[in-house]
């Protein structure tokens, strides 16, 4: 305010400078006005930009009730898939839209202009040129009586912290939720909720509208759960090899999170299945930077054959478990990815599919569910009913090191402000019910990280002895142990400190920088975030396995 009095002065000041005055004061003095009046405006903006979006917010549940009570469990699934955007045609299949090159528009709207929807994933400016399979808010609600705790994914490629902390807001007084959790599948073909992935680097990519339809899909699908809730009973699984080569490490260490976790929810009265939990650790990008059609990639197969059954040439091969599914991602870092020199071995007919495509994603889901099918079938998994809950819950403090994030909030690409100078709100979270435990990451996490096997190899940056250890998994309580990543937040890739390489030499011989490093808050994240859940897990009880 001081700035905006002596600004307004200067003003009222000019016109009584001595008219047989200086020229040159004159300008001197309307040059010092206008430059005040631009760093007046750089202040406002920039404090507009970085400021936080929910003041005095902060999380810390810490909930235990280790007696064994009854669990009533919901499931729902809610479509969220994007209406009514203009589609195009992209005349050099190159996936960028460039009417220079012959590309052309479909105006469905008649309003003669190119509304589209931004595809997020790979590169910008790749609008959507329709719907291959539909997008999911689906939501498991779980309640013992005292507490009611909601799980939605949702097949988007992200979800910001504010954005959840938002949705709480609206949420929690309203249907009884304790603490809602959000989560991404953080698939490649989903319409950009980030904001980075625009018509250009430029320019920011999210659609409004688009982001309330999202976010009214998510409070539909909590409260749908909610109301669909009923006492149940549980069988949790884990498979540890069959999977693997379903998926590839770019990066060394070739260390994975590629061991599928299941929990199946059952009703306690008539034994039916009420939904699924289902978690992996891979991108769903297996379409890969050339698609532009809409879709939640593998998860949409993977899903859909566990509920209904795999059925291939009009054959039953094995039968569905009914119910609702959901696909929660694990640990992505690294970069786990079904690349495109990755083949897809069709389980049924041993064709393998190179191309990126959807007979190949749905190669890939049928594969998954077969594993989990056939594993139930003939295997009991670990059965249990009533069960005691424990979740734990916490905010977390991280510095913005990445000078392209900061570009990115202050031009508006990021919508995001800071809980003080150069700091971020993220979150973590975990939680048990039984036998099963879950813990939460807001990003993408190295999976050495959570199951060992951090490396210090010469030519990182910083020379030092692994940090993030003990490996996460080896501090969970329970038997069956669940990691799921890009929960309540998406801050980019966490990399173990002894690993982080921005500067020559480079790690491993390699003859440039690895990826991960430029998508990543920086070196900080990972300790912070590691020394956060050893605390949050050794505030359980028994919390070793």
């Amino acid at each position: 305010m001081i700035l905006i009095f002596v600004f307004l002065g200067q003003i009222a000041n000019l016109g009584e400078l001595p008219s047989n005055g200086c020229t040159m004061k004159k300008y001197t003095w309307a040059f010092l006005i206008i430059f005040s009046a631009f760093l007046l405006f750089l202040l406002a903006y920039t404090f507009f930009r970085f400021q936080d979006r929910h003041p005095d917010y902060h999380l810390n549940i810490s909930y235990k009730n280790l007696d064994e009570k009854e669990i009533l469990v919901g499931f729902s699934k809610v479509d969220i898939t994007p209406l009514n955007f203009d589609t195009w045609t992209d005349q050099n299949q190159n996936a960028r839209y460039e009417p220079k090159a012959g590309d052309s528009f479909h105006d469905l709207n008649k309003n003669g202009k190119f509304d589209p929807i931004w595809l997020a994933g790979f590169h910008q400016n790749r609008p959507a040129s329709g719907v291959n399979d539909p997008l999911w808010a689906r939501t498991m609600v779980i309640e013992n009586g005292e507490f009611r705790l909601a799980f939605c994914v949702i097949d988007m490629i992200s979800f910001g912290n504010d954005e959840v902390i938002s949705l709480r807001k609206r949420i929690l007084e309203e249907m009884g939720i304790d603490y809602l959790i959000v989560s991404s599948t953080h698939v490649h073909s989903s319409p950009d909720l980030m904001g980075m992935y625009g018509p250009s680097a430029y320019k920011r990519g999210v659609n409004p509208e688009y982001l309330e339809f999202v976010n009214e899909g998510i409070l539909k699908s909590v409260e749908l759960a909610t109301k669909e809730s009923r006492p149940a009973k549980f069988k949790a699984f884990k498979e540890e090899e069959k999977a693997k080569p379903l998926v590839g490490d770019t990066r060394d260490p070739q260390i994975f999170d590629a061991e599928l976790r299941i929990l199946q929810v059952l009703d306690k009265e008539n034994g039916l299945t009420l939904g699924t939990l289902l978690n992996w650790g891979n991108h769903p990008e297996t379409l890969w930077s050339n698609n532009t059609l809409i879709s939640s990639d593998f998860p949409h197969y993977f899903r859909k054959y566990v509920e209904e059954g795999i059925v291939w040439k009009d054959s039953l091969y094995l039968n569905g478990l009914g119910g609702i599914a959901i696909f929660a991602n694990g640990a992505l870092g690294g970069l786990m990815t079904t690349h495109p020199s990755i083949g897809i071995m069709h389980p049924y007919s041993g064709e393998i599919f190179e191309e990126a495509n959807d007979q190949k994603i749905d190669a890939q889901g049928m594969a998954l569910a077969k594993i989990v099918l056939e594993m139930i079938q003939v295997d009991d998994g670990i059965s249990f009913g009533n069960a005691g809950l424990q979740v734990e819950a916490r905010t977390v403090e991280l510095p913005l090191d990445n000078s392209l994030f900061w570009l990115g909030a202050w031009t508006g690409i990021f919508d995001r402000g800071f809980i003080k100078w150069g700091h971020i709100r993220s979150e973590l979270a975990a939680w048990q019910l039984g036998p099963v435990s879950f813990v939460h990451f807001p990003g993408e996490l190295y999976p050495e990280i959570l199951n060992g096997g951090i490396e210090a190899p010469d030519g990182a940056d910083f020379g030092i002895a692994p940090v993030e250890v003990p490996a996460i998994r080896s501090q969970m309580p329970g038997t069956i142990k669940f990691f799921n990543g890009m929960s309540n937040d998406m801050i980019g890739y966490i990399i173990p400190k002894s690993q982080w390489d921005e500067k020559a030499p480079f790690t491993y011989g390699l003859p440039d920088r690895p990826y991960g490093e430029i998508n990543s808050l920086g070196p900080e994240t990972a300790p912070i975030l590691h020394k956060n859940i050893l605390e949050i897990l050794n505030n359980f009880t028994s919390n070793k396995p």
